[in-house]
C-alpha cells in the first residue's frame, strides 16, 4: 500500500517538474525540505480546518461528553499523527538512494507515529474516566483502575513493538522472552497486580466506590472516598487530611462502610442517660394526677390507673405497697421518652423505636435511647440528637429523678464547707 502511494506521489512531481530521484545531496535536502513544507502545511490544514470545524460543532451541540473531549485536546493529539505519517511516506521517498538512512528514518517516524497514537489514546481514555466520574458510573465500578491498567498494557506493547520496529525484527521475537521476566514483573509490579485483582473483587461485590463514607481505623482513615485507583484508595477524612489506602487492604482487612446507613435515608442514636438509683421511688397521688395533664403521658396514666385500680381491688392490704402495684417515676419517665421520641418530627418512624432500661451498674441505671433519625446530614444528626438530650435531661426533675455524675471539685468543697 505504502509503495503504491510513493508511486503516485512520484508520478505527481514529476507532472510538476520535480526530480524524485536525487543524484546529489543538494537535491536530497530539498526533497527533505520539500517534505517538512508538505506535512506542516498538511497539518496546518488539519488543525485550523477540521479540528477546528469539528469544535465549533461540539461547543454547539446539547450534549455534554464531547465537551470533555475537546477539554482534553483529544481532536489536537490525533491531529499531529497526520503529519507523521506524511513524513514517513515522503522523506524515505526523497532519501531512495540512501538505502540504510532512508531505513532508519523509516522506523524513527514509526516509532514516533507510535507514540504520538498512544499519547492520543491515553488523553482519550482520561476524558472516558472523567465522563464515568460524571454520569456516577464509577460508584459503581473502579473505572479509574480499568483505565490505568489499559494504560499500562498498552505501555509494555508500544514498548515492544518499538524495539521490534527499531531492531526489525517480529514483536513474537521480544514476546517470546518476557516468560523468563515473569518473576521479576511479580516482584516489581506487586502492588499493581494485587490492587487490579482487589478492584476487581471491589466492583463485583461493590464494596467501596467514590463518595461513600469510610472508616478503617488500621490505616487512620475516617471520611470520604474521594478515589479508587489501580493501587489505592485516596481517603478525604472529616478533619480534611488524606489517607491513601492499598486497594488490596480493603479486601484483606476489615473496614466499616456507611453506605447502607445513607441509602437507607436513617441514621442511627444510641445513646443512654444514666438514672441516679436513689433517685427512683414510687408516685405519689399528687404526682400522678399533675403527670396526667402532659399531653404525651394522659393516655397511658388513664390506663395504667383503670389497671391499678382493679389489681389492687382484689388484693387485700392494698395499702402497703409491697402488696399492691403502684407507678414509679423511672416507668413512667421511659412511657413519656417513647412518646416524645414516636411524636418527633425528626425521628424515623419506620425504624426502631426503642427506650429500655438497661442493667444497671455501679454510676446507676441507664435508660437508652435507640431510634433512627431521618436525616443522614452530619450536622443535622448532631443537632437533632443534642436537641433530643437537652430535652430529656431538663425533663428529669419534673419525674423526680436525677441523672448520675461523678462528684465534681465543687462537690468535694461543699462538703468540707459544712
Amino acid at each position: 500500500m505504502d509503495q503504491e502511494i510513493r508511486l503516485q506521489i512520484t508520478h505527481w512531481l514529476s507532472n510538476w517538474g520535480i526530480n524524485t530521484t536525487p543524484s546529489d545531496g543538494v537535491s536530497t535536502s530539498v526533497m527533505v525540505f520539500a517534505s517538512l513544507v508538505i506535512a506542516m502545511l498538511v497539518y496546518l490544514f488539519v488543525k485550523r480546518g477540521v479540528v477546528r470545524a469539528m469544535n465549533i460543532v461540539i461547543q454547539r451541540s446539547k450534549v455534554s461528553w464531547d465537551d470533555i473531549f475537546m477539554r482534553h485536546r483529544v481532536l489536537e493529539k490525533f491531529a499531529i499523527i497526520v503529519p507523521a505519517l506524511v513524513l514517513s511516506i515522503l522523506v524515505p521517498l526523497a532519501l531512495t538512494e540512501h538505502e540504510v538512512l532512508s531505513s532508519m528514518t523509516q522506523r524513527l517516524l514509526s516509532v514516533t507515529i507510535l507514540v504520538l497514537l498512544i499519547r492520543a489514546v491515553y488523553s482519550s481514555l482520561d476524558a472516558a474516566n472523567e465522563i464515568a466520574d460524571v454520569n456516577l458510573v464509577s460508584r459503581r465500578l473502579p473505572i479509574k483502575s480499568f483505565v490505568q491498567l489499559f494504560k499500562l498494557f498498552l505501555f509494555f506493547v508500544s514498548i515492544i513493538v518499538s524495539i521490534s520496529i527499531l531492531a526489525d525484527q517480529s514483536p513474537v521475537y521480544f514476546l517470546s522472552g518476557l516468560g523468563v521476566m515473569t518473576g521479576l514483573i511479580m516482584l516489581v509490579f506487586r502492588d499493581t497486580i494485587l490492587g487490579f485483582v482487589a478492584g476487581i473483587q471491589l466492583a463485583a461485590n461493590r464494596m467501596v466506590s467514590p463518595g461513600d463514607w469510610i472508616q478503617m481505623d488500621k490505616y487512620g482513615a475516617d471520611g470520604s472516598v474521594e478515589e479508587v485507583s489501580l493501587t489505592t484508595v485516596k481517603v478525604r477524612n472529616w478533619d480534611k487530611t488524606i489517607t491513601m489506602i492499598p486497594a488490596y487492604s480493603l479486601v484483606s482487612d476489615a473496614f466499616k462502610n456507611w453506605r447502607g446507613m445513607s441509602e437507607s435515608g436513617g441514621r442511627r442514636i444510641k445513646r443512654s442517660v444514666l438514672i441516679d438509683i436513689h433517685s427512683i421511688r414510687f408516685l405519689s397521688d399528687e404526682e400522678r394526677q399533675r403527670l396526667g395533664k402532659i399531653n404525651y403521658l394522659k393516655e397511658y396514666m388513664a390506663r395504667k390507673s383503670e389497671e391499678l385500680i382493679e389489681f389492687n381491688s382484689k388484693t387485700t392490704d392494698a395499702d402497703i405497697p409491697v402488696n399492691s402495684r403502684n407507678l414509679t417515676n423511672i416507668g413512667t419517665f421511659r412511657a413519656y421518652l417513647k412518646e416524645f421520641v414516636s411524636n418527633h418530627d425528626k425521628v424515623h418512624q419506620d425504624m426502631t423505636l426503642l427506650v429500655r432500661q438497661l442493667a444497671s451498674t455501679k454510676e446507676g441505671v441507664p435508660i437508652e435511647i435507640y431510634i433512627f433519625t431521618n436525616d443522614t446530614r452530619w450536622a443535622f444528626y448532631e443537632d437533632i440528637q443534642g436537641d433530643i438530650f437537652d430535652h430529656v435531661f431538663a425533663i428529669l426533675p419534673e419525674f423526680g429523678l436525677r441523672a448520675f455524675q461523678g462528684p465534681t471539685g465543687s462537690d468535694i468543697r461543699s462538703l468540707k464547707e459544712v
